[in-house]
């Protein structure tokens, strides 16, 4: 007479309640996987040079609720820089997807290039063109961007406010430099400067005002907003001129 071991008999449950969630999870990979999206501007913001990690910012929607989390895929070949914008999609036949098509703006992070003009193909197409300046390191060493964390536009007005933390009190505003890629793009670099040399770590908040300038003719233009250590907030702005 067989005798089952009643020590195995946990373990055999065990294993009947993970083959289903194996299976579901298995499903549920295969249910989800990243598609290109539609793409309605690329921007190549101004002033980057060769020892920036350059960024370029790509305006798009996505076709309903299924798509979710935009990623973006940069390789440089020669003198292109290829970009794939992608969205993570539920292809679930038992989930409805709302037809509501969601905007989106997206930074791709390029990294270091040299001096030079490079084409910008997303999505296999060329969509902008980008130049990056050779690095003089003649007087930007000392360089000291604000930390810029938001962006805030009053509506109806072109006066911006850049808003952040700097990490000592002995930082105050130096000046904001505007730099225009004269089609569609401000970009902007609020500079600050060090008045003591005892620079206590104190996260001290800050608020700058500014003025949009008014010469590009765009119904729309971007706001490339420059932080430390390589970062940007990036904003669209209606040039209600």
């Amino acid at each position: 007479m067989f005798v089952r071991n009643q020590r195995e008999e946990p373990k055999m449950k065990a294993k009947k309640l993970l083959l289903p969630l194996l299976m579901i999870g298995a499903l549920s990979a295969q249910a989800v996987k990243f598609e290109a999206v539609p793409i309605n501007h690329v921007y190549s913001p101004k002033g980057y040079n060769s020892n920036d990690d350059v960024e370029v910012v790509v305006e798009g929607v996505l076709p309903n609720l299924c798509y979710k989390n935009v990623k973006s895929e940069v390789r440089i070949d020669g003198k292109d820089v290829i970009i794939d914008i992608k969205a993570q999609k539920n292809n679930n036949p038992n989930v409805a997807c709302a037809e509501m098509v969601v905007p989106f703006l997206k930074g791709a992070k390029v990294g270091l290039l040299d001096k030079g003009w490079y084409r910008v193909m997303i999505n296999g197409e060329q969509r902008s063109d980008l130049h990056v300046e050779e690095f003089d390191s003649n007087g930007l060493e000392d360089e000291i961007l604000a930390n810029v964390e938001v962006v805030e536009v009053e509506e109806g007005s072109r006066i911006i406010k850049l808003k952040g933390q700097n990490a000592s009190d002995c930082l105050v505003q130096d000046r904001i430099d505007v730099e225009s890629n004269n089609k569609d793009a401000y970009s902007i670099k609020p500079q600050m400067k060090q008045v003591s040399d005892f620079c206590p770590m104190k996260m001290v908040p800050f608020e700058l005002e500014m003025i949009v300038p008014d010469e590009i003719e765009k119904e729309k233009i971007l706001l490339h907003v420059r932080s430390l250590e390589g970062k940007s907030i990036n904003k669209l702005f209606k040039n209600n001129l």
